[in-house]
């Protein structure tokens, strides 16, 4: 499903169901950066903070508990962006998208510096704030049960919170035998409250430590095979579990630091002035969405990330006010959408086009 609207996307926002969407990646203006009237439309900064707040506000609603945001920000403009949808998010990171300089830039880099002109570094770099709805996992947990039948296999197994109730001994002293282990005595009396809810389990030193104060029947090693057996019979509460988790697919063959490297979109004929490069949108997807994820995109732009699920099988609800680049967007993703395929992705309905006069 490509669905792709000539609208406000404030507005258009407020019109779509809560929990509707798996991904929302975006670019939003940047404020005072472009000369465009778009990115010159607020009084001053702390409107334009203002004007975020509502966004996020939401961002928040129309998100899936366990879906991801991806918001570009500029470097002026990206601490404060940050801290705002910090009051609605859970932000996990501040990634540095790095822009490989050409020698143009270079140049123009350099004519900055002799002319003196901005007094600061050259920037090269964007912001892109990542965040996730507050509390995702634990919900997660909750709704599948995996989670609790864990730790009341764990307490049934290895008896360490019934056995301390039974016999009057506390989480400090608990916490008492490992505190050369830890930074300070609160560490310590986290771990021996995980313990004791059987939320995790001890290593086998820990294990021996824990049995000269409580009176734990067999070995580690049987009781911790008996453990993991027994577990394995929650197969399905864990598929449950991890289908409900925010996804996450990085592994070492792709960017996996909070620094990415990806070169700018070179000049062309009708490029917009803020595109993304296709790489870099795809890495985004990938990373955080599965094959039949929907991706809500409220500043399509020049619909780089519609063009990038696309390619990756995933369904695309994308806003754009302007008609210049909403027509150049749609045509854009259209082209890709009837490109063969080395592959074959999750099927693709075609895309369906709200203008700004079909939205009143």
């Amino acid at each position: 499903m490509i669905e792709l609207l000539n609208v406000e996307c404030l507005a258009h926002m407020k019109t779509m169901d809560a929990n509707s969407v798996d991904a929302i990646v975006t670019d939003p203006p940047y404020f005072g950066v472009k000369d465009d009237d778009w990115d010159n439309q607020w009084k001053d900064a702390a409107h334009f903070i203002e004007w975020i707040d509502e966004l996020s506000e939401q961002w928040r609603r129309i998100l899936k508990p366990n879906g991801s945001l991806y918001c570009f920000a500029s470097p002026r403009m990206a601490a404060r962006v940050e801290v705002k949808i910090s009051e609605r998010f859970n932000v996990l990171n501040s990634i540095r998208w790095e822009k490989p300089l050409d020698n143009s830039e270079r140049r123009h880099a350099a004519q900055l510096v002799e002319k003196d002109l901005s007094r600061t570094f050259y920037p090269s770099g964007e912001r892109i704030v990542f965040a996730e709805q507050f509390g995702t996992d634990e919900q997660a947990g909750a709704d599948a049960g995996y989670e609790a039948a864990c730790q009341q296999l764990c307490r049934r197994v290895f008896q360490i919170g019934p056995l301390a109730e039974a016999h009057g001994v506390t989480r400090a002293q608990i916490a008492a035998l490992i505190l050369s282990d830890y930074k300070n005595v609160e560490s310590a009396k986290a771990q021996a409250s995980n313990w004791i809810l059987g939320k995790n389990i001890p290593n086998e030193v820990d294990f021996e430590r824990l049995k000269t104060v409580l009176p734990i029947a067999g070995g580690y090693h049987p009781l911790r095979s008996q453990y993991e057996e027994l577990r394995a019979q929650y197969e399905d509460l864990r598929q449950q579990y991890e289908d409900l988790r925010r996804p996450f697919n990085v592994t070492a063959d792709v960017p996996y630091t909070d620094v990415w490297t990806f070169r700018t979109v070179q000049a062309y004929d009708g490029k917009h002035v803020c595109e993304k490069p296709i790489a870099l949108m795809e890495h985004i997807i990938l990373a955080s969405t599965k094959p039949d994820a929907i991706v809500f995109d409220p500043f399509m732009g020049s619909g780089s990330t519609g063009v990038a699920c696309v390619l990756n099988g995933r369904s695309f609800i994308g806003c754009e006010k302007d008609a210049t680049h909403f027509a150049n967007a749609s045509a854009r993703i259209g082209k890709h959408q009837s490109a063969p395929r080395l592959f074959a992705p999750e099927p693709v309905a075609p895309a369906r086009q709200t203008s700004i006069e079909d939205a009143h």
